[in-house]
């Protein structure tokens, strides 16, 4: 079944707002998200802190007030920003007026698997030392987040927040680590146990939408230790109101907390300790840059490439990317659209919306497999991101006929790739504390056929198979370095910003999570690749100058395994893989929502998705070496290949600077010089024909000798072997590099640049290629065009054109309209009878031998070319000056 992202209009008074359908979490109406939040709404405040007097002080004073992180003796406050509300979720209060159950939490979960068990002392110890470092750790959310009114018919438009909702730390913490840590004894001394028990943990803490009942006064986080009886491995189980954490900031607390621990242990205390940190800004600051929101500037930050990503993301809608299996019913989106705009949720509530669950698989790739996809996906030049949203789709595409099999059905898929908001835009935040940066944006794959993971998997090694597999791969890539490149990150959350503070956002989130039609999916399926855990920064230490990086081993603590997810139960996406490496080791989690996708299904589809990766590793590490990946394989940097090429083109160009600054000069003093635009713009097409056709000449007749100098037997009659072998090998080497293909472009435009540069430098050979338009450049009169004074015979005093008439034969010629490789030119001139006029047929041979020496005799006009030009005499011209048209343009001499 499919959705489409559209446009409709949302009715208000007394104005109507435009809204783009698109959401991370809205499968039916929400402004575009693309770029933005994990999947769906998250944590909330309790109904009783609607009528709660327990806001921030200074609330009174308006948002801006708010804005930054204030400090004070007493705590560290910072009003939410828009993303961060709808995670909490910021609740709607006319729902509430009528009994109804305020919006759930969003959680976000991930657990650490350690080689060893640590003591609950110094564990605790180590909690309580995070809290002091991490000021959401210590924090709760004062203020309702309620507008001062409602202004359109439907109460979905937000007027004026006196009281906004408020991350409020206090310097003295209000709960410890008593209030956060929990301890489970597993029954049973073997790690299977173990797993049975996180994995319980995890299934239960994911889709845990309570937090909002806590909000108030916090925690808004917990930690789970799992241990067995006999002190080897443990779990730590990291559940969280979303709103305050994402995967990276996590890693870093759990890193922190691991080598606090084993510090205690060793030592006694923690020698080294973190620093303590302010509160992180909110991710709209950290992108768009410091007041710089919606309620800051209004729409001044709105740009016309603002409008053009809100009109893009509303035309993917067109491409009807399938959001259902064909099992489930999905109705007509714009119905949808309208439907929820109007307060009621498309098709009807759902009854079973609200018992809709995470189902989870866990899945590990070898080391040798992740090194491998690794190497695969360098040597084609894209991302491991990129590959794992290309395995996605095509596995998507083996259940989405919901086990009923359509030959010939084609179907596009919207795959929703988280990202860290903190490397675009104004990068404020540089992940010093634990935060939630996390956005998205969407890719559009395929049409792909159905089965198609299946037929990938059954024939791995086939050109079709791997051809399909990293077309995928790259066109994920191109679609991420289009939406990086045109600001798309900056854009995306201008936009959601605009939105989520003007509109309830949330409530439109509800309608669509309760709705029948879309059942809250939005997506055909998302990636979210957390990337290499090691790679990433820990906690600044007080006794360093720097950050370093994390470790997986601290004392004797080692790291085993990460996994992590938020659900998709309320809303989001079909199928859904979260990744992380570790030593070395990709670690998976597949958390799609039941009973749209089944736990068997979900089982089936995380097998399918390792198999297919594995066997197109496989296959692609068999044939690594292809010629069109060769510069991959030498590990070449992405465009240096290019810049080495625009370098040289621009020494090139610098070389001749000053014949370049002449040629303009000449060419602005002739054109105020001519009376007539027309025969300026004639003269000087003239001129580029011909400043064209020179350098272009140079490789044809290069190529020609090669063809006729290449040995080996003839293919055909026509070529020789070795000729078009090489050519085969070219042109799948321009194919499949893109790096080499960039650099050809840029070698040959800086190649045709510096050419012409030395036919104005009058360096490109005397007689054919001065291409200066004066006689006066450097003081040689040889260097470009002399003046018809110049060159004047006193023969021309008494011009006969009777004497014009007849064939001539050209011996040596200074003029750019002739070329040097060309041979037995001549001019055969008939006058007009009322001799005020006369047609020349101009004959011309080449390439001459010297120019070619292998192929002269083969070219087409070996024997001879004729192209006829037509003169006229004016009167008012002085004596021996004709002119002359042809090739569409005319000239003068």
């Amino acid at each position: 079944m499919k959705t489409s992202t559209i446009t409709v209009a949302l009715a208000v008074m007394p104005w109507c707002c435009i809204f783009p359908l698109h959401s991370r979490t809205v499968s039916a109406f929400s402004v575009p998200r693309s770029s933005i939040y994990y999947s769906s709404p998250s944590s909330m405040i309790s109904s009783t802190q609607l009528d709660s007097t327990t806001a921030a002080s200074n609330a009174s004073t308006g948002v801006s007030s708010m804005r930054s992180a204030n400090t004070d003796d007493l705590s560290s406050t910072r009003t939410l920003g828009s993303q961060e509300l709808l995670m909490l979720p910021r609740q709607y209060r006319p729902k509430l007026e009528k009994g109804e159950e305020p919006f759930p939490s969003m959680s976000h979960v991930s657990v650490t698997i350690l080689s060893a068990t640590p003591s609950v002392e110094a564990l605790s110890q180590a909690i309580e030392m995070a809290m002091d470092t991490h000021p959401l750790l210590r924090s709760h959310v004062e203020g309702d987040g309620e507008p001062d009114e409602r202004i359109d018919l439907f109460q979905m438009v937000r007027s004026g927040e006196s009281n906004p909702c408020t991350f409020v730390a206090p310097n003295e913490k209000t709960f410890t680590s008593k209030d956060v840590l929990r301890v489970v004894d597993v029954d049973g001394a073997d790690t299977d146990a173990l797993t049975k028990s996180w994995q319980g943990n995890f299934s239960t803490d994911i889709d845990d939408g309570s937090w909002y009942k806590i909000a108030n006064k916090g925690p808004l986080w917990r930690l789970t230790l799992h241990r067995l009886n006999n002190g080897d491995q443990c779990a730590l189980v990291f559940a969280s109101n979303h709103a305050i954490s994402d995967q990276g900031s996590v890693n870093m607390l759990m890193d922190q907390l691991i080598a606090d621990v084993a510090s205690i242990e060793e030592n006694g205390t923690i020698l080294n300790k973190a620093e303590s940190r302010e509160m992180p800004m909110a991710m709209e600051d950290s992108v768009l840059g410091l007041d710089s929101r919606f309620s800051d500037i209004q729409t001044e930050g709105v740009s016309t490439s603002t409008i053009k990503y809100v009109a893009d993301k509303a035309a993917e809608g067109f491409r009807g990317p399938v959001i259902l299996p064909d099992s489930e019913k999905s109705g007509d989106s714009t119905i949808a659209a309208i439907t929820t705009i109007m307060g009621r949720s498309a098709g009807g509530e759902s009854a079973l919306s609200t018992e809709r669950k995470t189902v989870l698989q866990f899945r590990t790739l070898s080391k040798e497999t992740t090194k491998a996809l690794l190497d695969a996906c360098r040597a084609k030049g894209v991302t491991i991101s990129n590959a794992l949203t290309a395995a996605a789709a095509l596995t998507s595409s083996d259940f989405i006929d919901g086990g009923d099999a359509k030959a010939g059905m084609k179907r596009n898929y919207k795959v929703l790739q988280s990202l860290d908001m903190r490397r675009f835009g104004a990068q404020l935040d540089k992940c010093e504390t634990v935060a939630c940066m996390a956005g998205s944006n969407d890719l559009m794959l395929g049409p792909i056929l159905d089965r198609s993971g299946e037929t990938v998997r059954s024939d791995a090694e086939s050109s079709e198979s791997q051809n399909l597999f990293w077309a995928l791969a790259r066109e994920s890539r191109m679609q991420t370095s289009n939406f990086i490149q045109s600001n798309g990150p900056v854009h995306a959350v201008r936009v959601f910003d605009f939105a989520m503070t003007i509109s309830d956002m949330n409530n439109l989130v509800d309608l669509t999570a309760k709705s029948k039609d879309s059942q809250g999916r939005a997506y055909s399926a998302g990636v979210s690749n957390n990337g290499v855990y090691e790679k990433q920064k820990a906690v600044k230490r007080e006794n360093t100058s720097e950050r370093e990086s994390i470790q997986v081993k601290h004392g004797k603590y080692e790291v085993l395994d990460v996994f992590f997810g938020t659900p998709h139960s309320r809303s989001g996406c079909l199928y859904s893989v979260t990744t992380i490496t570790v030593n070395e080791s990709m670690k998976l989690t597949f958390n799609p929502a039941s009973p749209i996708v089944r736990e068997d299904i979900n089982a089936q589809y995380a097998d399918a998705f390792v198999d297919l990766i594995e066997k197109v590793i496989s296959s692609s590490s068999s044939s690594a070496a292809s010629p069109g990946n060769f510069l991959s394989n030498l590990n070449i940097s992405e465009g240096s290949l290019s810049f080495a090429a625009a370098v040289c083109g621009a020494i090139g160009v610098a070389i001749h600077a000053g014949a370049w600054s002449e040629f303009f000069t000449n060419l602005s003093v002739m054109k105020d010089n001519v009376a007539d635009p027309a025969e300026f713009w004639d003269a000087f097409n003239f001129w580029i024909f011909f400043a064209v056709g020179h350098p272009l000449l140079q490789p044809i007749l290069w190529i020609s000798d090669v063809l006729h100098g290449s040995p080996g037997p003839m293919v055909f009659d026509l070529v020789p072997a070795s000729f078009l072998l090489a050519n085969i090998m070219f042109i799948g080497l321009t194919a499949f590099s893109k790096e080499f293909r960039n650099a050809l472009n840029v070698a040959a435009l800086s190649a045709f640049l510096t050419y012409v540069g030395a036919g104005l430098d009058g360096q490109g050979g005397l007689g054919d290629f001065n291409l200066q338009l004066n006689d006066s450049y450097k003081g040689q009169i040889v260097k470009g065009c002399p003046a018809y004074e110049d060159v004047r015979q006193p023969s021309m005093d008494n011009f006969d054109l009777d004497k014009y008439q007849g064939v001539w034969y050209e011996q040596k010629f200074h003029d750019w309209t002739q070329f040097k490789e060309v041979y037995d030119t001549t001019l055969d001139i008939k006058l007009t009878p009322d001799r005020q006029g006369w047609i020349d047929d101009f004959g011309v041979k080449g390439p001459a031998p010297d120019s070619a020496k292998l192929s002269w005799d083969k070219s087409p006009v070996a024997n001879g070319a004729h192209y006829f030009l037509f003169g006229r005499v004016d009167k008012n011209d002085p004596p021996g000056v004709l002119r002359e048209k042809g090739f569409g343009v005319g000239k003068l001499h």
